[in-house]
């Protein structure tokens, strides 16, 4: 059985504080290490570690150029020594990364227990026209080894099809989502967990900044579409042992024993015509010696 046991956070920072926002969120891996040993990823908001501050501020207008910092970097170090202390993958929420060129991006990444940066995701669709983040151009998965692939998105990114089916191809089994919503369309957020993770047969893990800096509902969601856990407004931790069997037997069997979307899209996918893409549908690696097709 491949099994990926998390825990994710649902909390907050500690606003426009960077250094006691960090000695928080230490902490806080720590205590999950302790308290829940079989644990093996950990995951956060989106920007915890920026200490972004409320909605409603009062917030510096240039915040976000004031904390950007390079990939790797101060932080990152800090990131992968905690990561190596506690023996745990973690993908940290999202960063501030200031580019060579000099532009900032929302940034996820994901470090491993060795202590490396083994992924570096840069938001596709930041939340436009409110936030200032340099889109990035491309999806990002990776590896945890005897286990599976994991996908990466933050927060808007789920509001677009094209992401989770993307990550999806890519191999993900798991999509890890960190967000920071402060707002009602929280529960459009949630339809939109629970449908990524149905028609692209992965779990979604989307978790959300606690009250006050966000309205929480943190999510997990299995490959069937089912929630799996949901939680309420505060300061919460959500532990999950995701069985990764189980995206293959419901890609191989069908979502309820019946639903099999990628077998389809592989069967004849490649003759359908979508101009918005200028192109067509091609079958994934991972699926073109599935003998369930």
């Amino acid at each position: 059985m491949r099994t990926l046991a998390i825990a994710a956070l649902q909390t907050t920072p500690v606003p426009h504080d960077v250094e006691a926002t960090w000695l928080r969120f230490a902490q806080q891996v720590r205590t999950t290490r302790e308290l829940f040993p079989h644990v093996q990823l950990v995951t956060v908001p989106e920007l915890l570690l920026a200490a972004e501050g409320p909605l409603l501020g009062p917030s510096p207008a240039d915040w976000m150029e004031r904390v950007a910092e390079t990939v790797p970097g101060t932080l990152t170090d800090r990131l992968c020594a905690l990561a190596a202390e506690c023996g745990l993958w973690l993908v940290p929420g999202s960063v501030f990364e200031r580019a060579d060129d000099g532009r900032v991006f929302n940034t996820a990444l994901a470090v491993s227990p060795q202590g490396e940066i083994v992924a570096r995701y840069r938001k596709v669709f930041p939340w436009q026209p409110y936030e200032k983040a340099t889109p990035g151009t491309h999806f990002t998965v990776f590896d945890i080894p005897d286990i599976g692939r994991v996908g990466l998105a933050i927060c808007y990114d789920g509001s677009f099809p094209e992401t989770v089916r993307q990550l999806a191809w890519l191999g993900a089994e798991v999509v890890i989502q960190p967000t920071l919503t402060t707002t009602r369309d929280r529960e459009m957020e949630l339809v939109c967990a629970r449908a990524n993770a149905w028609t692209n047969q992965v779990y979604v893990v989307n978790v959300n900044a606690a009250d006050p800096a966000g309205v929480g509902e943190s999510v997990v969601v299995d490959p069937e579409g089912t929630v799996r856990q949901q939680a309420g407004h505060g300061e919460e931790v959500l532990v999950d042992v995701l069985d990764l069997d189980a995206v293959t037997r419901v890609r191989r069997y069908g979502s309820a024993g019946i639903n099999r979307p990628w077998a389809q899209l592989a069967r004849y996918g490649s003759t359908v015509e979508l101009p918005m893409y200028a192109g067509t549908f091609r079958a994934p690696e991972w699926l073109k010696d599935d003998d369930g097709r």
